[in-house]
């Protein structure tokens, strides 16, 4: 009799022993060493990236994980995305980071007003991104956060930029009021361009939206001096004072020496800027001048423009600055 339950009992610890081996290897610690990232990218299998996770050394055997995947895990399928797998993650946890988990959110952020040629050093200099990019259309890009992938293209994220700004100013185009002074939605972008580079005051907007609306309409020159610099620097910073030659250019953005909107945007305008000027603050201001604390002084005349940058000119002097 105790010669039988010899074989019986081997047999039972080999199975206890196989079922331990495959639930451990399931939910004990595995074998990665730090913490690494791993892209799952669209449209793979959980077979290719079992193929995957064994090529970075998270798991030994994709065949192993895969049955232990159809027994002991969840049958959702997986994400697309870049994860970040914890040192040490059991192959139970791998799994559920690429059914469940978040993905790495990577961005490049484009800042409200910043014009096209510093768009295209952004995009350059970012390291995970790939390929060649041309410098996009002035006013094109729509100023926002942006996802992208470790690897993707630098035209694919741009196009996104893109594609971002043609929606946005398609809905908001179709929501204008009528008090609007421009006629198409590129006009749109183009005044708000200005509007952006007049004004760092996000509340101010609207208002500078309306003076610059009112100037058009009354046959006034908009007067900016950023169209001036646009043409020489293409919207990088000028360094100096600008020249009288160059405030006297009648060249086809320099407001200050032509009447009517610039030829085209002279930097890429946010979506506050836009709906500024599809939808201008209802003002007789005509004129307005720094007030030294970041904003704007408007006035309707110009003999009240005319004592507040008086007043301006002397609060630079009291500080030193002229």
């Amino acid at each position: 009799m105790l010669r039988l339950r010899w074989p019986l009992l081997a047999a039972l610890a080999l199975a206890l022993g196989g079922v331990a081996w495959f639930a451990g290897g399931w939910w004990l610690g595995g074998n990665l060493d730090k913490d690494t990232e791993f892209t799952v990218p669209q449209g793979a299998t959980l077979a290719s990236a079992a193929e995957g996770l064994q090529e970075i050394g998270a798991i030994d055997s994709p065949f192993a994980f895969l049955v232990r995947a159809r027994f002991l895990g969840s049958g959702d399928g997986i994400q697309a995305g870049e994860f970040l797998l914890p040192a040490g993650a059991s192959q139970a946890s791998i799994l559920d980071t690429l059914q469940h988990g978040r993905p790495l959110r990577r961005l490049v952020t484009i800042p409200e007003g910043m014009p096209s040629i510093l768009v295209w050093e952004r995009l350059r200099a970012e390291p995970l991104l790939t390929g060649d990019v041309a410098v996009p259309v002035e006013g094109s890009v729509l100023p926002d956060s942006y996802d992208f992938r470790r690897g993707e293209p630098r035209a694919a994220v741009l196009q996104r930029m893109q594609a971002a700004m043609r929606e946005y100013l398609a809905d908001a185009w179709a929501k204008r009021k009528p008090a609007t002074v421009v006629k198409t939605p590129q006009e749109a972008v183009t005044l708000a361009s200005v509007v952006e580079k007049e004004t760092g005051k996000a509340s101010e907007r609207p208002m500078v939206a309306g003076v610059l609306s009112n100037r058009l309409r009354t046959g006034m020159m908009l007067g900016a001096d950023a169209t001036t610099i646009y043409p020489i620097t293409k919207g990088r910073p000028l360094g100096r004072m600008i020249r009288v030659s160059e405030l006297r250019d009648p060249n086809p953005y320099n407001t200050r020496a032509i009447r009517g909107l610039p030829a085209g945007p002279i930097t890429n305008p946010g979506r506050e800027a836009i709906a500024a000027v599809l939808d201008p603050a209802q003002t007789r201001a005509l004129y307005y001048v720094a007030d030294g604390t970041g904003g704007h002084v408007f006035a309707e005349t110009l003999e009240q423009h005319n004592a507040n940058a008086a007043r301006w000119r002397a609060l630079r002097r009291a500080r030193g600055e002229m």
